[in-house]
């Protein structure tokens, strides 16, 4: 009976290991759901909808294969629309049924002009559409090919040759872009998948128990052989032998029936086939087991999902903020990488690709200087790492700005930074940068995945406009005290301020020991050319980055005396002349950050940094 239990026990293991090992192989079903995307058009571009990317939860895996380089990124759907609007591209999107569909888009055609038919002729809606189709084809054919790849708007880009698999995991309303170059056509061969969960919880079940069921199998199979040895019984002597020769009686004490080696007994055999016969099993059953993943077993009870909490909430219609953190921290190793290539070659234009206003003003008239005297200090580099703080605008249109605080820890410097970008095809710019002080106390700034609205130039929400900081800060260099914007800002830890007027006093005495009889020197500070640009703060304040000027005139009061350079070249440099019957003009560009405080609030505008650089400089008309 032990047999018979045994053999049932085998066959119901091997059934049992079989069907679970079939649920992870032959019956298991395909790792990944893969969407083709046919393209019935040419164009240099290959746009895929989130909604395509989301037809499947999961993450998602793109493939691309052509002849050459093929370049993929993502980015937000509205920005990549933006950047498309000139050209004609592809568009992958899913219809009503839940298909996926390619439709080609050509750009909008420029509004016709309004021409009064020929007498006795009327326009008809055939020669309208006619018109705007050729207006249409004449607009594409216009905008030559545009290369994506590098553009500040991807959040992440990837390039390789011939095949192009890149993993993603997008939300819905972000897109895939895919192209080449962007004059050839976008590769054609394009697909989507995504994995597909394929749990089979009862295949480690039921393996495992089978590697145990086959166990005791072999447990009983043993036992039974143990009990048919058991119930044989003593044998028979057999039928006895013809005796041929006499048989000598062993002598008294000597050894009966010795054998020379002693043969195994019984538990002996039993104890080593066991072993044989059990060790297999159970390292068969333990491979089995180590083979099995987690989604071989049935999971009891679903894991709970967190639910964060928010300490900042998102305004009612405020928009997506312009960047990423990742892509702010590439947008600005871009920067700094053009500018310390443009610092060494001293290449105003080439410094022009990524500064614009307060910054590329006083980088071009470094350059000017360094040009002509060979000592002269180069600028300080771009801080790019670690990036501390990144408030974006929350802006769908253009143009949009960034700000960023870079803290280096091997100067102990930091440097808060304001980005601009004009429109969808062009790039970040370094607009603003100036020097924070190591006690700058930086007020409370939303979340960089929330961003930040841009007050108004005029925004009577604040203290004080934006567009009237500048003048009124400029008026309390000049006036001090007797300034009627005085008490609206904070004394206490204004270093620019206090620099401002010792230089001036240290200069005003120095002249005055040397040509105060012949001359005279005069100091005035207003509001620079480039405008201010804001970012509001969460206590519904702002942060506002405004450009000053500092002129410095110098004048002669006795009619035959002239003004002479001899120990300044820079000045010397700037404007051309060493000596002057006129005068001179020499300007200082200061660049500046302030918290403004919104309405209601008893605090005072505070400087939070500034940083100050020669402007330019000439010879009085």
């Amino acid at each position: 009976m032990r047999f018979v239990w045994a053999v049932a026990a085998f066959v119901l293991a091997a059934v049992m290991i079989g069907a679970g090992i079939a649920q992870r192989t032959i019956f298991q079903g395909p790792e990944n759901d893969i969407a083709a995307i046919s393209v019935d058009d040419d164009a240099p571009y290959l746009v895929i909808d989130g909604t395509v990317l989301n037809e499947i939860p999961g993450a998602q895996t793109l493939r691309a294969q052509g002849d050459g380089n093929i370049f993929a990124a993502y980015g937000r759907t509205a920005d990549m629309q933006a950047w498309l609007a000139d050209t004609s591209y592809n568009v992958a999107t899913l219809d009503d049924e839940g298909e996926i569909v390619t439709e080609l888009v050509e750009p909008e055609a420029p509004a016709a002009e309004n021409e009064a038919p020929a007498e006795g002729e009327a326009a008809t809606e055939d020669d309208a559409a006619t018109e705007g189709e050729a207006a249409a084809e004449e607009t594409a054919t216009e905008v030559p090919g545009r290369s994506p790849v590098g553009s500040d708007l991807w959040l992440d880009e990837f390039q390789q040759s011939d095949i192009l698999i890149a993993p993603l995991q997008l939300p819905s309303e972000m897109s895939v872009l895919v192209a080449t170059d962007g004059t050839l056509p976008a590769p054609s061969n394009v697909s989507v998948s995504w994995p597909i969960t394929n749990s089979t919880p009862w295949a480690g079940p039921l393996i495992v128990g089978g590697g145990i069921l086959m166990a005791v199998g072999v447990f009983l199979y043993i036992l039974g052989i143990r009990h048919a040895r058991r119930s044989r019984g003593p044998r028979r002597k057999g039928l006895p032998m013809p005796v041929t020769e006499p048989i000598d009686l062993a002598i008294d004490g000597a050894d009966k029936g010795v054998i020379s080696s002693t043969p195994p007994t019984r538990r002996a055999v039993t104890r080593g086939r066991r072993a044989f016969a059990v060790l297999p099993v159970v390292a068969v059953s333990a491979l089995m087991f180590s083979g099995c993943s987690a989604d071989a077993w049935p999971q009891f009870g679903a894991t709970p999902t967190p639910t964060p909490t928010a300490t900042v909430i998102e305004q009612e219609g405020q928009q997506a903020p312009a960047v990423t953190k990742p892509q702010a921290e590439r947008i600005l190793s871009r920067i700094a990488a053009t500018v310390a290539e443009a610092d060494e070659s001293k290449d105003k234009d080439l410094a022009a690709t990524r500064l614009d206003g307060a910054a590329l003003a006083a980088r071009t008239t470094n350059y000017t200087l360094r040009a002509a005297i060979a000592d002269y200090a180069a600028p300080a580099p771009i801080l790019t790492k670690p990036l501390e703080i990144v408030l974006p605008e929350s802006n769908d249109a253009w143009p949009r700005s960034v700000m960023a605080v870079v803290d280096d820890q091997e100067s102990k410097t930091s440097s808060i930074m304001v980005l601009t970008q004009q429109d969808a095809w062009s790039p970040y710019k370094l607009s603003y940068s100036a020097g924070l002080e190591a006690s700058t106390e930086m007020p409370d700034l939303a979340p960089y995945y929330i961003g930040a609205v841009e007050p108004a130039a005029d925004s009577p929400f604040l203290i004080m406009a934006p567009e009237d900081l500048a003048a009124a800060y400029a008026d309390i260099i000049n006036k001090g005290e007797e300034s009627v914007h005085y008490d609206m800002f904070e004394a206490e830890g204004d270093q620019l301020r206090a620099s401002i007027a010792a230089d001036r006093q240290r200069r005003l005495e120095s002249f005055n020991e040397t040509a105060s009889k012949t001359g005279s020197l005069t100091f005035s500070s207003g509001p620079g050319q480039f405008g201010p640009l804001a970012l509001a703060t969460v206590e519904s304040g702002a942060i506002v980055a405004v450009s000053l000027i500092e002129v410095d005139t110098v004048k002669p009061t006795d009619p035959g005396a002239v003004i002479k350079l001899p120990d300044n070249p820079t000045v010397k440099t700037l404007a051309g002349a060493d000596q002057s019957a006129s005068g001179f003009t020499t300007t200082f560009t200061d660049q500046v950050f302030f918290y403004v405080p919104g309405q209601g609030s008893t605090d005072k505008i505070r400087l939070l940094g500034y940083s100050s650089d020669i402007l330019d400089a000439k010879v009085i008309k």
